[in-house]
């Protein structure tokens, strides 16, 4: 087993589907010398962090929460296309500061296979750090790890998937504590309408108005539909001018197609 033979480990520890399965089995495989860390800030809802909590006590591994400070890098403030990579140095650096000086020997992510399809300028840091991932080294998928964390009896097995509220804002718009309320506050809405699957995007218009682009699945479209005006009033009343659904529907890291060049676009649509 990859986790048995890394050795007492801090897992970063997010309370997703992948995370989450990492430190049930660093759990069972190291017991106390296996420690859950979440890294807190404005870009993880509380929702997340409290859902994260109550996940690591059920498993029964120790975890800790700690601040990060990547709203204090300007680097990641711009939001150019490798914000994530100054995000995960960030919690990268201070995971490998704690190991240290606690005498952990490894600190573990969630990546799976399915995550090296994607821009993922994360990883770089997950590198350049020495921080392992068991999941891709095992080869699973998110299908895979989905299963086998229902077969382990993880509620996580059909959470839908998650990522830090920065990613729902367009590369090159700064991001900002107030957008991430809104667009946190705006999800939360339409999650407590039933609607699983779903990303606010948070555009601002040469005006200075601000767009909410919703992008949910099929099942969320129809709900959302029954209740437009709702919505809309709703997400109008926390600030946003236009409120959007987009008809392509919900797909992860979305705001990556704006990377790709044109003619590769048109060829994959």
């Amino acid at each position: 087993m990859i986790i048995r033979e890394a050795g007492s480990s801090i897992v970063a520890y997010s309370g997703g589907v992948d995370s989450t399965f990492v430190v049930a089995v660093a759990y069972d495989e190291l017991r106390e010398r296996a420690l859950a860390i979440t890294g807190v800030s404005p870009s993880i809802p509380p929702s997340e962090v409290e859902e994260a909590r109550t996940l690591a006590r059920k498993i029964g591994i120790e975890h800790e929460l700690i601040d990060t400070r990547e709203m204090d890098d300007p680097e990641y403030v711009k939001n150019n296309p490798d914000r994530c990579f100054h995000c995960k140095d960030e919690l990268y650096s201070r995971l490998i500061a704690i190991a240290r000086e606690r005498g952990f020997a490894t600190v573990l992510d969630g990546c799976n296979l399915d995550d090296t399809g994607d821009f993922r300028p994360g990883r770089r840091a997950a590198s350049m750090h020495g921080v392992r991932s068991p999941l891709l080294e095992a080869g699973l998928t998110k299908a895979e790890i989905r299963e086998l964390s229902r077969e382990r009896g993880l509620p996580t097995w059909d959470k839908p998937a998650m990522a830090c509220l920065s990613s729902r804002i367009p590369y090159g718009t700064p991001v900002t504590v107030q957008a991430l309320s809104s667009i946190d506050q705006a999800e939360a809405y339409l999650r407590s309408l039933g609607v699983r699957q779903l990303r606010v995007r948070h555009h601002i218009l040469a005006s200075g108005g601000t767009v909410a682009r919703i992008e949910t699945d099929d099942e969320g479209m129809d709900s959302l539909l029954a209740s437009r005006r709702q919505v809309t009033e709703h997400l109008k009343a926390l600030g946003y001018l236009y409120v959007t659904l987009d008809l392509a529907g919900y797909r992860s890291g979305s705001l990556n197609e704006a990377l790709k060049p044109r003619g590769k676009v048109e060829a994959a649509q």
